[in-house]
């Protein structure tokens, strides 16, 4: 037994070396980049300090030095937390209709189905952003088409806002809802569902108390997967919020580019992967609490 758990460990550590090497060491980097002080043309000064973590949240005066909260940094905390949530529940309502339309399929259509829903993650996402700037600018097809059938006069500003950054991010990461939900919907045994009709239950009681409580993991996944990187999204806040409407990922571009702090960009990076790690908790301890139930 001795000399087969060596093995293993002996088999593993090419594995273990690179894990440590390739995705904790950049980490660690990071980590102490955020508690030393910020060079003057970019880079680091190697003195420790804790200034780049008091800047997250706080900000002193310049002239009197008084400590005060840092409302731009606030407000792009609660832009993307706000943000996120918006395209994770936005994702949701759209997504778990379509997954089950998909799993009511017939066998044979289901795979066609799950192309089209896969067929935009083959498409640079740069690309896919381009395409909404393209579908809900002043010029786009949807203020020419309102403008055509007479509903509006003057083009309605949709680039450039909060709703503009949702609205991509639902297109990009839809696919990341859908796919989980119509996963545990394919193993749904829809005998159960028709019982609930032989029992006059309601479409929506049958919605309610029997789909959703059998599809809950796949739905608890999706909106994590969809969360986690609209949580950390630059590309799509960048295109469609112009510059304006800032996410973390803008945030901390911002800081290792154009502000040359790099101390604060890692302590905001290392800030971004606290809230990551807190929601991953959150989906594992749901999780754990849904496998007694499934088992009964």
């Amino acid at each position: 037994m001795a000399a087969q758990a060596e093995r293993r460990w002996l088999l593993l550590s090419p594995a273990l070396l690179i894990l440590t090497f390739a995705a904790s060491g950049p980490l660690l980097i990071v980590l102490v980049y955020s508690f030393l002080e910020a060079g003057d043309y970019g880079g680091v000064k190697w003195v420790f300090t804790t200034d780049a973590w008091f800047n997250v949240v706080a900000e002193r005066d310049f002239f009197d030095e008084t400590i005060k909260i840092a409302d731009a940094h606030v407000s792009i905390f609660w832009r993307s937390v706000k943000l996120s949530l918006m395209t994770a529940v936005a994702a949701f309502i759209i997504g778990f209709p379509t997954a089950y339309f998909i799993a009511t399929r017939a066998e044979k259509s289901r795979d066609l189905w799950m192309l089209l829903i896969i067929i935009p993650f083959w498409t640079n996402l740069l690309i896919r952003t381009f395409a909404v700037m393209e579908i809900i600018r002043n010029e786009g097809v949807i203020n020419t088409l309102l403008i055509k059938f007479g509903i509006i006069e003057a083009p309605i500003q949709i680039l450039f806002t909060e709703f503009a950054i949702m609205l991509g991010m639902v297109y990009v990461y839809l696919p990341l809802m859908v796919l989980p939900i119509y996963a545990s919907m394919e193993r749904l045994d829809f005998t159960l569902v028709e019982a609930a009709y032989d029992l006059y239950g309601t479409r929506m009681r049958v919605l309610r108390r029997v789909i959703f409580p059998l599809v809950k993991p796949g739905v608890i996944a999706g909106s994590i997967l969809v969360f986690v990187p609209s949580l950390g999204a630059y590309v799509t806040p960048r295109v469609l919020g112009g510059g304006k409407q800032l996410m973390l990922g803008n945030l901390i571009e911002l800081q290792f580019g154009q502000g040359r702090n790099w101390p604060l960009g890692a302590a905001l990076s290392i800030t971004l992967l606290a809230i990551v790690m807190i929601a991953l908790m959150f989906y594992v301890r749901v999780a754990r609490l849904e496998e007694p139930q499934h088992g009964q």
